[in-house]
């Protein structure tokens, strides 16, 4: 047999490779650290958390997920007059198309989706309502609309209204229509961040994206991570848990009314516009949270809720494979009440 190696090259190389499987195994059982990196993204602000070796540094991580983020606002932040969604918006005519980028089509897919499954209770044409009543980048307004001006911009109202071609090109069928995207745009990036997490090779992390999360593994202790839902209350605290919810391998997003409202007199006017009416919702529901397996679809799904109702709502949960609900009203008497989809598990 020829020996391409002289004896001591050899013998270097064997004791060369020794070494490097000896700190291969030496890195595999390292002491494990929860490593937090914190930003801003989308007119909020995020968190991850991940349970890594002390090998892991943060520094180039946190430059990835800030870049990737940042690629996701420019293609569907609304206040930006040069992102892909302020450019769709702008169209004018119903013969011009659109080339959206892949985060924006797979985005308006889901869109879709949940515009059929919901029976257009999720809208993502609601822009000029939003803006109307004060909620959008026109900026406040703490007056209630004129009923024909609500009525005009219904009038224009519809995700049925923008269409796609085979070779995934978009364009309006109404050039009045213009899109908002903002409740499942935080979900999408909570996936995409959790996407890179995994591509880096981590497997237990937890991202929130203003309050819309995705949680892959387990703590450092090995027990699932546990996800708080804020008290539905207007005064109530950031971090005040009303539920604690565990999440392995899932997320978990929360809509409420108890954020985002302005006041006149003794009436609140919340930011969840029922699609089919075109006013804030007056159903009772003050909070929906989803888990699902994905955040995207729980982050629109609970803004769906929030005008569905706990009946209708729950029933549709019910119906999902692998999604799960809690709906909360408030009574007349001021107290909350639950209402939980089957499949929905409390710590």
């Amino acid at each position: 047999m020829l020996n391409f190696y002289p004896p001591k090259a050899k013998q270097r190389t064997v004791g060369l490779m020794a070494a490097l499987s000896i700190l291969l195994v030496c890195a595999s059982c390292q002491p494990r650290r929860e490593l937090r990196l914190t930003g801003k993204t989308m007119g909020t602000t995020y968190h991850i958390t991940v349970v890594a070796g002390l090998l892991t540094s943060t520094g180039t991580l946190q430059k990835k997920i800030d870049a990737r983020l940042a690629a996701i606002n420019r293609s569907m932040s609304t206040y930006d007059p040069n992102s892909e969604i302020s450019r769709f918006n702008a169209i004018a005519s119903v013969e011009e198309t659109f080339s959206p980028s892949v985060d924006f089509l797979d985005v308006l897919e889901v869109a879709g989706e949940l515009y059929r499954l919901t029976d257009g209770a999720w809208d993502g044409t609601l822009d000029p309502l939003i803006n109307l009543w004060g909620f959008g980048r026109k900026g406040a307004v703490h007056q209630v609309p004129a009923d024909d001006r609500i009525d005009r911009a219904l009038g224009h109202v519809g995700f049925d209204r923008v269409e796609r071609d085979p070779s995934g090109r978009i364009r309006k069928t109404d050039p009045a229509v213009t899109l908002d995207l903002a409740s499942i745009a935080k979900g999408y990036g909570v996936d995409a961040v959790a996407r890179l997490l995994g591509d880096e090779g981590l497997t237990d992390f937890v991202v929130e994206i203003g309050g819309e999360v995705y949680a892959r593994g387990h703590r450092k202790d090995g027990k699932p991570w546990r996800i708080g839902i804020n008290r539905p209350d207007r005064d109530a605290a950031f971090n005040e848990v009303y539920k604690a919810v565990p999440l392995t391998d899932q997320a978990m997003a929360t809509s409420g009314d108890y954020r985002i409202f302005f006041q006149i007199g003794e009436h609140a006017y919340a930011h969840i516009l029922d699609p089919r009416t075109g006013r804030p919702v007056t159903n009772g529901v003050v909070s929906a949270s989803v888990v699902a397996a994905n955040c995207t679809v729980a982050d629109g799904l609970a803004t769906a809720l929030m005008v569905m109702g706990p009946e209708k709502g729950v029933a549709l949960v019910d119906r999902l494979p692998g999604v799960a609900c809690l709906i909360v009203t408030r009574q007349p008497d001021g107290s909350l009440k639950d209402h939980p989809s089957s499949g929905f598990v409390l710590h």
